[in-house]
């Protein structure tokens, strides 16, 4: 692949008048090609300096932001929209390039644009960059390339991401108010137990008598503090590089998916957001002439749960030996009744495309509503488990006062 790098060019547009401006290209000829395109006639192009030096872009690492769904969206409805309208594929990657205000990705965009100047399709381009390509994307364009419809993938893909962005957007509205209420709980507490209960014990020291149990656990409880704390820290972290090293292996996957979709009340919602998911994605493969072997393997991938994964591969085995879709579908337990009659009935009728796109619809829906549903219940109850932890500390706290006023009387 070839690598980009930037150029400062002067030429003269359609009209005679001195245009100057950069680019980003592996070459000198590339420029001139690229600024062809753009009706500007080359006059001088030079390697530009703005990339060395104190110029030279700074990317730290966690901090830069990278290519999401929402981007991808809105790259394909721009994309489509573009060659639906008559332009061509080399002048609507050059002006996505351009405009695209995800740094990344417009990098990316202008080796693609590279690539396709060179003779590569724009899926064998998009396959160099895994990562930031999604396998259902590459292979919906592989197939609207193949059958003259690209603009029409380009738009199923679009609606694809942007019902996914949705639907990520809803669970993560309903599960932040929880979360925030969680942190404040954890931090309100370890305020109390380093920096409260030791000016209560210093006190409680000169009454010259014990303390009740409830006191004396939280008293020893902080005093553990100084310990437990720099353990739970460094516990965190190394956890969280190995997570983040291990998480997608199968070995870590075949033991966490399955717990996932086992958990109380998280479970069955974790359930409905993968069956939306292959329901969505598989409609889209075959809306747009994917395979269905291949389909069903690229939507096993991008399912996001491993029992998903597991099973729509043992589903495609039974496929190639010549069975049905819903046949093999039925007989795995993952996926609910409704959903593979649904199929065997688009099956016989010739509308599975049509049937997968309900099915996807009536989850997304249930989806929503069960975080909702989830939202309003686990609101009172992160209350409650927060008004319990710190009344209960403040009354342990407050006992031995209690205890010496009753004395005193």
């Amino acid at each position: 692949m070839s690598t980009a790098q930037a150029w400062a060019y002067v030429g003269r547009d359609n009209n005679g008048k001195t245009v100057k401006g950069k680019l980003d290209a592996s070459s000198e000829s590339a420029v001139a090609n690229r600024l062809g395109t753009m009706g500007i006639s080359p006059i001088s192009i030079k390697e530009s300096a703005d990339g060395t030096g104190l110029n030279r872009e700074i990317s730290i690492p966690g901090f830069t932001k990278g290519v999401g769904l929402k981007d991808l969206a809105i790259m394909s409805r721009q994309m489509a929209t573009m060659i639906g309208s008559g332009l061509s594929l080399l002048r609507t990657l050059n002006i996505l390039a351009e405009q695209t205000e995800n740094k990344p990705l417009a990098k990316i965009l202008g080796q693609v644009r590279d690539d396709v100047e060179t003779g590569v399709s724009v899926s064998e381009s998009l396959a160099k960059h895994g990562r930031e390509f999604p396998p259902i994307m590459i292979n919906m364009v592989r197939a609207g390339e193949t059958g003259g419809f690209l603009d029409r993938a380009l738009e199923s893909i679009a609606a694809n991401f942007e019902k996914e962005v949705k639907l990520r957007g809803t669970i993560k509205s309903a599960l932040t108010y929880p979360v925030i209420v969680l942190i404040m709980s954890l931090v309100s507490v370890l305020i109390m137990l380093i920096f409260i209960v030791p000016i209560f014990e210093d006190m409680f020291k000169g009454l010259g008598s014990g303390l009740p149990v409830p006191t004396m656990v939280l008293v020893n409880i902080s005093h553990s503090m100084i310990y437990v704390v720099p353990v739970i820290v460094v516990t965190g972290i190394a956890f969280s590089i190995w997570w983040n090293r291990n998480k997608n292996t199968e070995r870590v996957r075949k033991v966490v998916d399955p717990l996932k979709l086992r958990l109380p009340v998280f479970g069955n919602l974790i359930r409905k957001i993968a069956v939306a998911r292959f329901s969505r994605n598989f409609a889209n493969m075959i809306g747009a002439g994917v395979p269905i072997l291949q389909s069903l393997k690229i939507v096993g991938e991008t399912s996001g749960n491993w029992v998903i994964e597991d099973a729509l591969t043992k589903v495609a085995e039974s496929v190639r030996q010549g069975q049905s879709i819903s046949a093999p579908l039925l007989a795995q337990p993952v996926f609910p009744p409704m959903v593979t009659q649904m199929i065997a009935v688009g099956e016989d009728a010739g509308s599975l495309e049509t049937m997968l796109n309900k099915i996807a619809d009536f989850y997304d829906q249930e989806v929503e509503s069960s975080t909702e549903q989830l939202t309003a219940a686990i609101e009172p109850l992160m209350i409650a488990f927060l008004g319990v932890i710190i009344g209960g500390m403040v009354i342990a706290l407050y006992m031995p006062i209690f205890s010496i006023a009753s004395v005193i009387k």
